[in-house]
């Protein structure tokens, strides 16, 4: 992290952060679309209404959020002058490494995206079409973490973060503030959490509007909980379907100064409901998304649901990654 970025990260991120993200991400990311779902649907233990909208975040470039937050980061280099010749560099086993890539590309930026060995051959292809330079090291993601570290010693690249650091919480943030302006009167947002990049984001923006934000994880991958718990990031063990996106050994010092700054409400899901729900946005909406996406809405779809909410209550359930296999999706069909 350069000087510059630690100067950034002070106590937590602030609605100012985000409100300069937006104007740095506006005509350079694509714009939520949200979906109400039908009115009736979703009631309360005695029987009441309350009003459920999808935010669709899952059609972002690149299949996810994290789109935002890499175009966050890399402009605000630029701006800043502190963007050097040999560009930028991540490790990743996903999500992350495929936004920095693109953004990159849009920028005009060389990067340089440390996998393990085991990343799929899909996930390298994509890469590469961004015009990445793709290194392969180690069985692990700390493998090509060490490598990505070494890699930006001794070449200069400005290395990025998957979710630990406060321009790119302040990128995910702006997803929030596209969700206010296209629900009026949105009491209440729910989102999963892996690291806590985008809850941290949301959450800082949702309290600026006055709206409650709901931070999902599963029961087996709490750091975020863990944290709150302790007062402080702790290591926690992670054991999920959804581990693939939610596997965080800890939560961010940014996620929980926002949780200690904001009105949230921190629950957990087992992971047989985040599979269920997952199954239902297929089989009801034909929507495939990851298994952290699911784990949002599992919140609410549980026989006991994690978050109770009130009647007439208008929530906004963020639907947050779509880069997943389908095939567990698709069920046969009945004498086939």
């Amino acid at each position: 992290m350069s000087d510059w970025d630690t100067d950034l990260l002070g106590d937590g991120i602030t609605y100012d952060d985000i409100k300069a993200a937006t104007e740095r991400a506006a005509g350079h990311i694509r714009p939520v679309t949200v979906a109400p779902v039908a009115p009736g649907t979703f009631r309360t233990a005695s029987g009441e209404p309350y009003e459920v909208w999808f935010a669709l975040e899952y059609m972002q470039y690149t299949g996810s959020f994290k789109a935002r937050g890499a175009q966050n980061f890399i402009q605000a280099h630029r701006e800043a002058g502190t963007l050097p010749d040999a560009g930028v560099t991540i490790a990743s086993g996903g999500n992350a490494g495929l936004a920095c890539a693109w953004a990159a590309q849009q920028q005009g930026v060389r990067a340089t995206v440390f996998l393990p060995s085991v990343a799929p051959a899909v996930k390298v292809a994509k890469l590469r079409e961004f015009g990445a330079d793709v290194r392969l090291v180690g069985a692990e993601y700390a493998e090509a973490l060490e490598a990505c570290e070494e890699f930006a010693a001794s070449s200069g690249a400005l290395a990025a973060h998957a979710y630990d650091h406060p321009l790119i919480a302040a990128g995910a943030g702006t997803l929030l503030e596209e969700v206010h302006a296209r629900i009026p009167g949105l009491d209440t947002v729910v989102v999963s959490v892996g690291g806590g990049g985008l809850f941290a984001g949301v959450a800082t923006a949702a309290r600026h509007h006055g709206i409650r934000t709901v931070a999902v994880e599963p029961e087996n991958s709490r750091s975020l909980n863990a944290a709150i718990e302790a007062g402080r990031p702790v290591d926690v063990p992670v054991d999920s379907v959804a581990v693939d996106s939610l596997g965080a050994r800890r939560a961010t010092a940014l996620a929980l100064h926002a949780v200690r700054e904001n009105d949230v409400h921190s629950v957990l899901v087992p992971d047989a409901e985040i599979v269920r729900a997952r199954q239902a946005l297929w089989d009801r909406r034909r929507v495939a998304v990851e298994h952290a996406a699911a784990t949002a809405l599992a919140a609410l779809t549980a026989p006991d649901p994690a978050y109770r909410p009130g009647a007439g209550e208008r929530i906004a359930v963020v639907l947050c990654g779509a880069n997943t296999d389908p095939g567990d999706l698709v069920r046969p069909a009945a004498g086939s």
